[in-house]
């Protein structure tokens, strides 16, 4: 018998295509979620979209408003802080076990991998920086020979692509970092030098971590200081006696 080719679903497609805006910035933090008007945009009925959103709450990318419906969720400093630091671990054994088990085949696909995401960032495509990120950490954990390392990940995927995009949309010079840091760990792996790999996979994320972090902190403190002054600016003003 001749196995079937899995095709995502439809509330599949419609998480993705929900998670695809959050990412870009289409719909940003504290955006309300409703499920009619998602329906429209994506050409389907309310009940994927209804199933959708509990997959996106469930998440992390979705939160309940006050009072009823859904947001996107804000983006929590500690949290995203907690988990760079555990992919940074991940990470860090994915190039150190690719290198130790895996240098063979980083040597005859690897190079590819970097020429895709250096392609990413010449197009300017967002959408495409992100999927070249993504291939390259994974290729890393499958040539590593302990699949339970992408397995770990995939499940904050949609966190950490929404951190990326944060950071690829605010930071030009970004993008070009971010795959001079690939070269050298791919580097590092085709070598056999699992140590180096290790330490270079590590910082990579860690650095990256901070950069996000500071632009959240400096956001927050933005936005803090707008919803300050225009609660000044609406106060009303006291009325003089007669």
């Amino acid at each position: 018998m001749r196995a079937l080719a899995s095709q995502p679903s439809l509330v599949d497609q419609v998480v993705e295509a929900i998670t695809a805006e959050i990412v870009r910035g289409d719909l940003p933090s504290n955006s309300r979620l409703i499920q009619d008007e998602l329906a429209r945009a994506y050409g389907v009925s309310r009940q994927p979209v209804q199933q959708a959103l509990l997959l996106l709450r469930s998440r992390g990318l979705v939160k309940e408003a006050e009072g009823r419906g859904l947001i996107v969720a804000p983006l929590d400093v500690d949290f995203i802080r907690n988990l760079y630091q555990i992919r940074a671990a991940i990470e860090g054994l994915a190039a150190n076990l690719a290198a130790r088990n895996g240098s063979a085949r980083a040597k005859a696909e690897g190079g590819r991998y970097i020429e895709l995401g250096l392609e990413a960032v010449k197009s300017g495509s967002l959408d495409k920086q992100i999927e070249a990120d993504v291939a390259f950490h994974a290729f890393l954990g499958d040539i590593s020979g302990n699949p339970l390392l992408n397995e770990t990940t995939v499940p904050h995927w949609p966190a950490l692509r929404r951190v990326m995009g944060e950071v690829l949309r605010e930071d030009v010079g970004m993008p070009s970092n971010i795959w001079d840091e690939h070269s050298a760990i791919m580097a590092a792996v085709v070598a056999g030098d699992g140590e180096t790999a290790e330490r270079l996979g590590r910082e990579h994320i860690l650095r990256a971590a901070d950069v996000f972090v500071a632009r959240l902190k400096a956001q927050q403190k933005l936005q803090s200081h707008a919803s300050t002054s225009r609660r000044i600016r609406l106060s009303p003003r006291a009325v003089a006696a007669d």
